[in-house]
């Protein structure tokens, strides 16, 4: 494992040598939080394709494309985290279907397409009429996107709308699996007793919603400040009222896992302690749990039970909703970080501190997390974010459809 492994920065207490190693550090953070995001914000979308959310039409398209730019730089952290990335591609030419690691790539692959999928159908009318306008290369790929069939009519429209409906609902159990596996592979690992506890994948799931709309609402009122544009704010109150009764349940279960451990007291607890007390007091008491669960909760509490002004919903929403997403991160910091961080004597603890300039360093870090808002960039210039934009909702509106 020499080479793969940051070495901490200190120690507490008795830790043996071969625990100095912190052998997951910042891209195995990175890795659940964008596959969590990714979850999150596809169920923003299913709200509307599936359970006919109808306040959430403004950005049920956009979660999608959301979905699919961070999506395609999930794997990113792990292929930087292997000592050989080429590697990876042995789980699909050698399968094995008891490896937990290796079903994140038949995971990760199956609901690749049905998000491709559901993204080309929705968007098939839309990319037969950017196609009529296009010439040249764009349109070749708009040919290629729209499945080579250009019949808009209302046979087809309909079709195309139970095709979306299947790939929406589809989607969501993938969804699910995708981020669930995620806590799972940390919950089965038995020898540490922070990570070996079934609430895991629940844990984990529950923040993936957190992410994902916190996200959307962040990215949603950014991109209308920059373009200047009204924001739907009856759709904004109601990605609020999704986001406090996700935040409830995902901190409710994260206090519960840790109360459950003190309540049980079992031998490992005492080492437990040591570690929420001493290496981990700054991330997960004071910043976790004090300034980015407690103030947002009370926030979310206020903007859902009092009817406030729309300029207050404006200010309020993107700020709560990037504490959040900072509440995540630290939550994947404290479990990935702070698991490793208790030596197996559990009579001591090391230190960690990430670098800027190493390999899984606080700058590669930096530039995963840019890259998938450059991709979303990109496909904005294919796929039209908003109604507005649309020329094939444009044109259905002027010939009265």
């Amino acid at each position: 494992m020499h080479g793969l492994a940051e070495t901490a920065t200190g120690a507490i207490g008795y830790a043996f040598p071969n625990d100095l190693h912190v052998h997951w550090s910042l891209m195995i953070v990175l890795y659940p939080y964008i596959t969590g995001i990714v979850a999150g914000a596809f169920i923003v979308s299913s709200l509307y394709h599936v359970f006919h959310v109808k306040a959430l039409k403004p950005i049920a398209r956009f979660s999608l494309v959301f979905a699919l730019a961070f999506l395609a730089c999930a794997t990113l952290p792990l292929l930087n985290h292997l000592g050989h990335p080429e590697r990876a591609f042995n789980m699909m030419l050698t399968p094995s279907p008891t490896s937990a690691m290796a079903g994140f790539g038949y995971i990760y692959s199956a609901y690749a397409i049905v998000l491709i999928l559901e993204i080309l159908f929705i968007y098939r009318p839309t990319l037969v009429v950017l196609k009529d306008q296009a010439t040249g290369f764009m349109r070749t790929v708009y040919n290629v996107l729209s499945i080579g069939s250009d019949n808009l009519s209302s046979r087809s429209l309909h079709l195309d709308h139970k095709i979306i409906s299947f790939l929406a609902g589809l989607g969501i159990p993938m969804a699910c699996v995708l981020h669930g596996y995620v806590g799972f592979i940390f919950g089965g690992v038995k020898a540490n007793p922070m990570w070996a506890t079934p609430l895991m994948p629940v844990i984990f799931l529950l923040s993936a919603c957190v992410s994902g709309i916190a996200g959307i609402i962040v990215a949603y009122m950014f991109i209308m400040k920059i373009k200047g544009r009204p924001v739907d704010l009856e759709c904004i109150r109601t990605c609020i009222k999704y986001l406090w009764g996700f935040f409830i349940l995902d901190f409710t279960f994260e206090m519960l896992e840790l109360f459950s451990h003190a309540y049980m007291a079992t031998h490992h607890w005492h080492a437990l302690h040591e570690l929420y007390w001493g290496p981990l007091y700054i991330s997960f008491w004071v910043l976790q749990v004090g300034i980015f669960s407690v103030i947002p909760f009370f926030i979310l509490t206020f903007m859902n039970l009092f009817r406030i002004g729309d300029g207050l919903v404006k200010f309020l929403a993107p700020v709560v909703s990037l504490m959040i997403l900072f509440q995540v991160l630290l939550m994947r910091w404290n479990v990935v970080i702070g698991g490793q961080l208790m030596s197996k004597s559990e009579r001591g603890s090391v230190i960690f501190q990430p670098q800027w300039l190493e390999k899984e360093g606080i700058l590669p870090a930096i530039i995963i997390m840019v890259l998938p808002l450059v991709i979303l960039y990109i496909l904005s210039k294919v796929f039209p974010f908003w109604q507005e934009d649309d020329p094939y909702v444009s044109g259905s509106a002027a010939s009265g459809e």
